[in-house]
């Protein structure tokens, strides 16, 4: 099976969290944290700041690691690297995204997760962040 290696950036403005709704491929309509493949030769931080600001037209310092998620899809096996992120430039745009919603802690539960994302919202809900 085909291994993929990801970021994705947990978007913090104040006790709310960036979600992102999938535009397109066979997971389209399924909501997730926003970041996406890493290129060779790449650091995870890296890769999300390059990857937020092709998606969302922000430009974003990189904080702290959540966690790893391996995950198993029907076609691939996903690794994906968690970090917080905040906005230090410019205003969320959705380029590739359908929809987008800031969630509060109560509300994390609200929208259909993608797998790997549902793991992500585990470890949030046992962070600091959430408490």
């Amino acid at each position: 099976m085909k291994t993929i290696e990801v970021v994705a950036g947990v978007i913090k403005n104040g006790d709310k969290i960036f979600a992102t709704q999938r535009g397109y491929g066979d997971f389209k309509g399924g909501w997730e944290f926003p970041g996406g493949k890493m290129e060779p030769g790449e650091t995870p931080q890296q890769a999300l700041a390059r990857e937020l600001h092709e998606e969302l037209a922000v430009v974003v310092e990189v904080g702290d690691f959540i966690c790893t998620v391996d995950c198993d899809y029907p076609n691939f096996h996903l690794t994906m690297h968690c970090y917080f992120c905040s906005v230090v430039g410019g205003e969320l745009k959705l380029l590739e995204h359908e929809a987008a919603k800031w969630l509060s802690p109560s509300e994390l539960d609200n929208v259909d997760w993608l797998p790997a994302d549902v793991e992500v919202v585990n470890s949030l809900k046992t962070e600091s962040f959430m408490k």
